[in-house]
């Protein structure tokens, strides 16, 4: 099996970097204490495509691969979680829904907006009382001639202070369904941005629908879809934050290295110490490990192979990697890895989230659990079941 990554992937990987290094890095801590992403970064990101990724050519999008694409969130993490995150919102969750299940008008109207940055995704599904389950979705979807009224709050938003275009989940008739919800839709509101440990300078928001009308039109899919629809953007999601936690891990390890080198106990580098040594060696396996489940995950996607169990397998694995790599990278720092002056306090506060969003680990771990006992022919089911 050959993991080398193509001549095209390779300067595609060289360009996310070197935009991550100049463009993102040099303002990360400035970002992180204002909590919010300058509209003059975002449009930089815009005139790079990346906004448009993983968007065929024909909607004005950047048409990448999947391994590319979540090179694109790897280096973009590094720099700054909080940044990959927002970019992995609008197109993992949102972009790729509508091209996926959208029909050929839907598609024309917003993916040319969402890769020129007009639009911004966000991801309405989890609510005050509804996580995971989608069963206890409480918002409703009501028909009244060609219009559904959408009744209900959604909390968790991601993007959403941003967003030019909700993808919001709803009970309807037949089941659970997925509409596209204009920002400027008549009863909706956007509420209250949560203040979060990390990830500062992403935007959670409650949203409110009182009311809100849109067109039937704007339903992704047939009727009761939108619990697939939800399914298939929370695996493309999984990978997506695994590279953020890739990205994560693998700039710790950096910075931390650098360190050790520069910082002099009893008269010699840390770096000479092995115990410094040691945390650094197991950083760089684990993070290295993440590497190529992270490769390997995106390469199923793009050869069309069914990955909704390596999805959870990633996603649970770049978690506990991220975790793990920027808490000893922290030891490594010490009392400077405490400072809010230096990265890995920022950096150790960004990985904690990923066990949390994108579905948290417990519900990944259940999946892979039901998958492995299932090939002993053990059925398991959520308790709630």
């Amino acid at each position: 099996m050959d993991f080398a990554l193509s001549e095209e992937q390779r300067m595609f990987r060289d360009m996310f970097r070197n935009f991550a290094a100049k463009e993102v890095a040099p303002r990360a801590e400035e970002i992180d204490h204002a909590e919010s992403l300058p509209k003059e970064l975002l449009r930089k990101m815009v005139d790079q495509g990346f906004l448009g990724a993983t968007i065929p050519e024909d909607y004005a999008g950047a048409a990448l691969d999947n391994v590319s694409y979540v090179l694109l969130l790897e280096n973009l993490a590094t720099a700054c979680a909080s940044i990959a995150v927002t970019v992995a919102t609008h197109v993992s969750l949102v972009a790729m829904s509508i091209l996926e299940s959208g029909t050929d008008a839907q598609k024309e109207e917003w993916l040319p907006a969402m890769a020129t940055g007009e639009a911004i995704g966000a991801f309405a599904l989890s609510e005050p009382d509804a996580g995971s389950d989608m069963l206890a979705l409480e918002t409703r979807a009501r028909y009244e001639g060609d219009e559904v009224v959408l009744d209900g709050v959604k909390t968790w938003v991601t993007n959403g202070e941003l967003a030019g275009l909700f993808l919001v989940f709803a009970q309807g008739p037949q089941g659970v369904d997925a509409y596209l919800v204009p920002r400027d839709a008549p009863g909706l509101t956007v509420g209250y941005r949560e203040p979060t440990l990390g990830l500062r300078s992403a935007y959670f928001n409650t949203v409110y629908l009182e009311g809100c009308r849109v067109p039937q039109s704007y339903r992704l899919s047939g009727p009761g879809a939108g619990a697939a629809i939800a399914g298939r953007a929370v695996d493309r999601m999984a990978v997506a934050l695994a590279a953020v936690g890739l990205g994560l891990a693998e700039s710790s390890v950096d910075v931390a290295a650098q360190y050790s080198t520069a910082r002099v106990q009893f008269g010699v580098p840390i770096g000479k110490k092995q115990a410094i040594q040691n945390y650094i060696a197991d950083a760089y396996v684990e993070t290295e490990a993440l590497r190529y489940l992270v490769y390997r995950t995106a390469w199923l996607i793009d050869q069309g192979e069914d990955f909704s169990v390596d999805a959870s397998v990633v996603k649970a694995f770049g978690a506990r990697t991220a975790r793990s790599v920027t808490n000893r990278m922290l030891q490594v720092l010490g009392g400077y890895g405490f400072m809010e002056d230096y990265p890995m306090a920022r950096k150790y506060r960004d990985a904690r989230v990923l066990g949390i969003i994108g579905g948290p680990t417990e519900v990944h771990a259940f999946r892979v659990a039901r998958h492995v006992l299932a090939q002993k022919d053990l059925e398991i089911v959520p308790r709630h079941q």
